[in-house]
């Protein structure tokens, strides 16, 4: 019942006339589209950014981060983004390739041999397939890019949460902590600089929720507790923001590397795959839609999606796993989500 009026919600907003599709109009109806999704699906807080070119068009916040002590949440409020750690890590990937400390086709064997993932290469588990005797097969598993963090270390000289941590203070990513499990990799002054912030930035995450039928949360343990390339990563929409506009404007990776990130590759009968380096890849109204999701069951969720040619971006952050869960996004389609839908049929027809 509850999927059934989220679709109603959204299909109401399909028939606002064009006369009233002004900018302030379009947000003033995503911001109340998004407080009434959020409702319904009961999430008790949620964060949201429309990224454009070169900053951030339009952010709200909704609910609370903390609902027994009614703090409200704020777009700089820090979340558990969970599978959106992987475009960071993809990024860090694209570098040491363009640099030629790795290759896409390098076995994981090379880095990691105890890892169960060995024999499958980088490009396998950025892209999420296996090779098959009649071709590529495509099975969403995060878990599998465990051993990419030994790859990039092997690039990069210092461990996966150094060289986040050195990535965010480039970006100016001051509400982003590379994973919960920080303490043992800092060691030196300016590391217990960084520890004094993580902790800060610690103490202000989303409280985690499970929410019932009744649609009443009750606070819950994240089950992630360790950073790997799949998981572990706690930011905010605005720190995201900034992660979007350099990814797009080539100072993460070059446009080429981007390009062949955002590519579908093609499995049996040349049918092409949902998923690209990092990125899931797919087409809504003829243009090309990139996207990712984050879940931890009972705890949080996310959703990050990249419209290229438009030149918008959306994140949402959100503290149960209401964003993601219901809508079975692991197939590869975004339409299944009423929140990324809404922001396609509003800004994207």
């Amino acid at each position: 019942m509850r999927c059934r009026i989220v679709a109603l919600t959204v299909a109401a907003v399909l028939f606002l006339p064009n006369s009233v599709r002004g900018q302030d109009l379009i947000f003033d109806s995503l911001r109340d589209y998004l407080e009434s999704l959020r409702i319904q699906a009961g999430i008790p807080g949620l964060s949201v950014a429309i990224v454009g070119t070169n900053d951030i068009l339009w952010e709200h916040s909704f609910g609370y981060q903390d609902v027994e002590q009614a703090i409200p949440v704020r777009t700089d409020t820090p979340f558990h983004i969970d599978g959106l750690t992987q475009i960071v890590a993809t990024a860090l990937v694209l570098r040491c390739v363009e640099d030629g400390y790795l290759s896409l086709d390098d076995n994981l064997d090379q880095f990691d041999p105890e890892s169960p993932y060995a024999n499958s290469t980088i490009r396998n588990v950025l892209t999420h397939t296996f090779a098959g005797i009649d071709g590529l097969h495509f099975h969403y598993q995060p878990e599998r890019l465990e051993p990419v963090a030994s790859a990039i270390e092997s690039c990069t000289g210092d461990s996966f949460q150094i060289t986040l941590g050195t990535l965010f203070d480039q970006l100016g990513m001051t509400d982003s902590v590379p994973g919960l499990d920080f303490s043992p990799f800092l060691e030196d002054s300016e590391d217990n600089l960084r520890a004094d912030r993580y902790e800060s930035v610690s103490e202000r995450l989303a409280v985690s929720y499970a929410v019932g039928r009744d649609r009443r949360p009750t606070p819950s343990l994240h089950p992630t507790t360790t950073l790997t390339p799949g998981g572990g990563l706690i930011s905010s929409v605005r720190d995201l923001a900034r992660f979007d506009v350099e990814l797009r404007n080539g100072v993460m990776v070059t446009s080429d590397s981007l390009a062949s990130a955002w590519q579908a590759p093609t499995g049996r009968d040349g049918e092409f795959l949902p998923h690209g380096l990092g990125w899931f890849v797919q087409t809504y109204a003829g243009e090309p839609v990139v996207w990712q999701f984050g879940v931890a069951e009972n705890a949080s969720s996310s959703v990050i999606a990249i419209a290229p040619t438009h030149g918008l971006t959306l994140i949402l952050l959100a503290n149960s796993d209401d964003l993601v869960k219901p809508f079975a996004m692991e197939t590869g389609d975004l339409m299944l989500s009423p929140f990324a839908r809404l922001f396609m049929e509003l800004f994207l027809r």
